[in-house]
């Protein structure tokens, strides 16, 4: 709470140089305040109304192609090409070919992996690779932006990319090409790198707790969406989606049980104490994500992983303001919450509705946190995809049917 008054952000040099000085994760002070209302309007109620339809159907392409595959498939690998996909296509509208997207994939990876690099520019260091990275990026984006369709006017924006420009102008500014290069690279690195450690997270849950499938494939029957095993023809609405009670309990618990990140930086601007230490000014401190939820007295049996924790009769997450804070706190709260959230629901839904998956391995394997929360082996997984009875479609099968027809 003491942002811009008691601490300040604090980059490491090369994560700063990488995202540009325009990008909101560089802003302080009322620069940061004025850039994060333009920000805003792009994850409101409306916006996510009009991602949702696109980004359920980028989720249902993907576990096609995953189910489709007869070997079992790295989940964090493939999660992270979901979530880049649906940054590129649904958050900002590019229409690219699948070579470009791969294209425009290996340079991202690129880039995310030299973002925390020592900042030394010398040929074959990190450092220049991740410049290197951001230069080709920047070019295609600039390409991409250019040969998109203008936007329509008013609230049936085709992406995030139309309402944040729109946004922009509604707030006196025009951004230049550079700041929209600068913003378009920050939307897909918060899109990217934590949506596709949660995913892979709630996958692996899921398969270690069949009981909470069942569950959430309970309600999604009671709520009619599910039915004979497939989940209903129709737009699935927004409000809908918010209002499945045990869904949202299964992703917050995810969330607290494994956290995509693990804390942030900061340095203090003044001399301060807090809870009986004194913290010299000049000082970088650390903010804690992941020993918050471990420590806080509220949660109860805090290794076990139980959705039932955020229920509306426990509620454990009600009784202080600082001890769930998955996406941070204060002024510096993670904008695109909403949207996570919304992406890991559609995920559940569809793994619930439209999927039988198992675990390609004898165990699962061991999580490690950096830079974001990932098992070791990337979680081995074969699915099957499913037909309107629950049972799984085989290939030979249709291919027989192929041959009699």
């Amino acid at each position: 709470m003491g942002e811009h008054t008691l601490v300040t952000v604090d980059w490491p040099q090369s994560t700063a140089t990488l995202l540009g000085p325009n990008s909101l994760a560089n802003s302080i002070g009322d620069i940061h305040r004025k850039r994060r209302k333009v920000f805003a309007k792009v994850f409101s109620h409306e916006a996510l109304e009009s991602y949702l339809p696109k980004i359920q159907q980028v989720i249902q392409e993907s576990l096609r192609v995953w189910s489709s595959n007869p070997e079992p498939i790295n989940v964090y690998r493939e999660s992270q090409r979901l979530s880049f996909t649906m940054a590129v296509r649904v958050l900002l509208g590019f229409r690219v070919s699948e070579e470009e997207m791969r294209h425009l994939f290996a340079t991202f990876q690129d880039f995310v992996d030299n973002l925390f690099s020592l900042p030394i520019d010398l040929p074959f260091s990190g450092y220049r690779k991740g410049i290197r990275a951001r230069d080709t990026l920047q070019k295609s984006i600039e390409k991409a932006i250019r040969e998109k369709p203008l936007c329509s006017q008013g609230k049936d924006y085709s992406d995030a990319l139309d309402v944040l420009m729109e946004s922009a102008k509604e707030n006196g500014t025009e951004l230049t090409m550079q700041e929209l290069k600068e913003s378009t690279i920050e939307l897909i690195f918060a899109a990217f790198a934590t949506t596709a450690s949660a995913s892979t997270s709630l996958i692996m849950q899921l398969l270690r707790h069949p009981a909470v499938l069942e569950r959430l494939r309970e309600e999604l029957r009671a709520r009619g969406l599910l039915h004979n095993g497939c989940l209903m023809p129709g737009e699935l609405r927004l409000d809908t989606i918010v209002s499945l009670k045990y869904l949202d309990c299964v992703i917050k618990e995810v969330l607290r049980l494994f956290t995509p990140v693990s804390g942030a930086y900061r340095t203090a601007m003044q001399t301060f104490e807090l809870d009986g230490v004194q913290i010299p000014k000049g000082w970088s401190v650390m903010y804690s994500i992941r020993d918050t939820h471990d420590t806080s007295a509220v949660f109860k049996d805090v290794d076990a992983f139980d959705p039932d924790r955020f229920s509306q009769e426990r509620g454990e997450d009600k009784e202080g303001r600082f001890h769930y804070l998955p996406f941070g706190g204060g002024v510096r709260s993670c904008l695109g919450k909403q949207l996570a959230t919304l992406f890991l629901r559609i995920l559940a839904i569809e793994l619930a509705s439209t999927s039988r998956f198992e675990l390609a391995t004898r165990q699962f394997p061991r999580v490690v946190t950096v830079p974001v929360v990932h098992p070791v082996d990337g979680l081995k997984v074969k699915f099957y995809g499913l037909d309107s009875n629950q049972n799984e479609i085989m290939a030979k099968s249709e291919e027989l049917l192929g041959a009699t027809v």
